[in-house]
C-alpha cells in the first residue's frame, strides 16, 4: 500500500513496544558492553517512516577495572601532565567530579567520525551538485589549483568523482598533525600529499582524499563546511542536536572516546578524536561531526524520503548506487554499499548504502526495505586496540532484520 503524503514526509514515534519487539536485538549490546566492546551505545531503527526503535545503553567510560577502581577518575586525567585546576582541564575535571560516570541517553551526542563524510561532506556535494555548481568529473585542480605538482601530471587528471569513490591515488591516511600547527598549514599538506596509485586505477578509502575535498566544496559554495551544513541539512531536518565543535559547557554531556597518551596528552571528551581534524580546528570534511542516534534517524529518513526536503530523487539515487569502476569497488559516491561479508549483516539489499565511523558509530539505509539503522558507540575508549565491534556490528543488524521480518 502506498504511504500518505503525511507519512511521507513525517517520521513518526512507533517505538512504545521497543524493548518487547527487539529483546533480542538490544540484548546483542548488552552482552556487547558486558564484554566490554565498548561502555556506551545508542541506536535508532526507522521503518516505513516509523521511528520503531530508540534505546541507549551502557555508561560513559566502563564502570570498573579487574581491580575495583575506576577507570575514568579524578587521578587518571591529573596523570596526563596537564593542569586541570584551571584552563581547558577545568570544565573536565568539573565535569566528572560531579556527574560522576552517566548513563547513556537517547539525547547523548557522540562522535560521528568518518559518518561526517556522509551526513555533512557528501550531502553538501549533493546539494552544491545540483545547483550546477559541482561537476563530478571535472578536475579538482581547477578548484584547488595548490594540487597541481609540475613532479606529477597524474594529479591533473583527479577529478571530483574520484575523491568521492575513493579512487583519486591518494593514500588512506597521513598523520599530517605532527608538523602542521595551523589550519592551513594542515591543509597544505593534505594538498602536497603524494598519489599512492594512478588516478582512477584503485579504491583505497582516503581520509586525505576527503580533507582536499572538502577544501574544494568550501572554495566553490563560498563558506564554512559548518555553516553551509547547519543552514541547508541540518537546520532543514530539525537536527537540533548536530553541530561540530560542540560548547565547552556540554562537553561533559559526551561519552569520551580516547585516553590520548601521546598526542594530545588528555581524555579526549567532546572535541573531535582524530587528530587531523582536531589540527584542522574541529571542523572536517573527514571527521568532526557530534550527533545523537535520533537526529541521524531523521537524516536517513530524508534519505529514504527521495532527498525531501534536501534533494531530488535522482540525486540520491545517483549519489548511492555502487560504482562501476575501479574494478571491484563497493564505493557509491561518497557512500558504501553492502559488500560480502559485511558491517551491515547479511540482509540489507543491494539498494542500500551506508558508513561506518572509526569511533564506532555506523550508519545503514536500505530503500527497497524502507529501513534505517543507526549505531553509535564509543568503542575506541580509552584507545582504539578494541576491534569486537567488528564481529558485533553485523550481529546487530541482522538481529534487526529479523525483529522487523525483513529477512527474505
Amino acid at each position: 500500500m502506498p504511504l500518505s503524503p503525511t507519512a511521507r514526509t513525517s517520521l513518526l514515534p512507533a517505538f512504545e513496544n521497543q524493548d518487547e519487539r527487539f529483546s533480542s536485538t538490544f540484548s546483542v549490546l548488552r552482552e556487547a558492553i558486558a564484554q566490554r566492546a565498548f561502555p556506551a551505545a545508542s541506536i535508532a531503527v526507522t521503518h516505513a517512516s516509523q521511528l520503531v526503535a530508540l534505546k541507549s545503553f551502557g555508561h560513559f567510560t566502563y564502570e570498573e577495572d579487574s581491580a575495583g577502581a575506576p577507570l575514568l577518575s579524578l587521578r587518571s586525567l591529573q596523570r596526563q601532565g596537564g593542569d586541570f585546576d584551571s584552563g581547558a582541564g577545568a570544565p573536565l575535571l568539573a565535569g566528572f567530579a560531579r556527574s560522576g560516570n552517566p548513563d547513556v541517553t537517547p539525547a547523548t551526542l557522540f562522535d560521528l567520525a568518518s559518518l561526517t563524510k556522509v551526513v555533512a561532506t557528501t550531502t553538501m556535494a549533493m546539494i552544491l551538485y545540483e545547483r550546477g555548481l559541482l561537476e563530478l568529473d571535472a578536475p579538482v585542480v581547477g578548484t584547488i589549483p595548490e594540487f597541481r605538482a609540475k613532479s606529477d601530471p597524474r594529479r591533473s587528471g583527479v577529478t571530483f568523482r574520484m575523491l568521492l569513490t575513493h579512487s583519486s591515488g591518494l593514500p588512506a591516511y597521513e598523520k599530517l598533525f605532527l608538523k602542521a600547527r595551523t589550519r592551513d598549514e594542515l591543509l597544505h599538506s593534505a594538498f602536497t600529499t603524494p598519489l599512492s596509485a594512478d588516478p582512477g586505477s584503485r579504491a583505497e578509502y582516503s581520509d586525505i582524499g576527503f580533507i582536499i575535498l572538502g577544501a574544494a566544496l568550501e572554495r566553490i559554495a563560498q563558506e564554512p563546511l559548518d555553516r553551509f551544513c547547519q543552514r541547508e541539512v541540518f537546520g532543514p531536518l530539525s537536527m537540533s542536536h548536530t553541530t561540530f565543535n560542540p560548547p565547552a559547557e556540554m562537553r561533559d554531556q559526551i561519552p569520551p572516546t580516547a585516553d590520548d597518551r601521546s598526542c594530545r596528552q588528555r581524555v579526549i571528551q567532546g572535541e573531535v578524536q582524530d587528530e587531523n581534524a582536531s589540527a584542522l580546528g574541529g571542523v572536517a570534511a573527514h571527521a568532526g561531526l557530534f550527533s545523537t542516534a535520533e537526529d541521524l534517524a531523521r537524516f536517513a529518513h530524508a534519505m529514504l524520503n527521495g532527498g525531501h526536503p534536501l534533494l531530488r530523487p535522482e540525486t540520491i539515487a545517483l549519489f548511492t548506487r555502487r560504482q562501476a569502476a575501479p574494478a571491484g569497488t563497493s564505493r557509491a559516491l561518497g557512500w558504501d554499499t553492502p559488500s560480502s561479508p559485511s558491517q551491515s549483516g547479511k540482509y540489507f539489499g543491494p539498494s542500500s548504502f551506508g558508513h561506518l565511523g572509526y569511533t564506532g558509530a555506523s550508519l545503514w539505509i536500505d530503500p527497497a526495505r524502507q529501513l534505517s539503522v543507526t549505531l553509535l558507540t564509543n568503542r575506541t575508549w580509552p584507545d582504539c586496540a578494541n576491534q569486537a565491534l567488528k564481529q558485533i556490528r553485523p550481529k546487530f543488524h541482522d538481529a534487526v532484520m529479523e525483529a522487523l521480518n525483513e529477512i527474505v
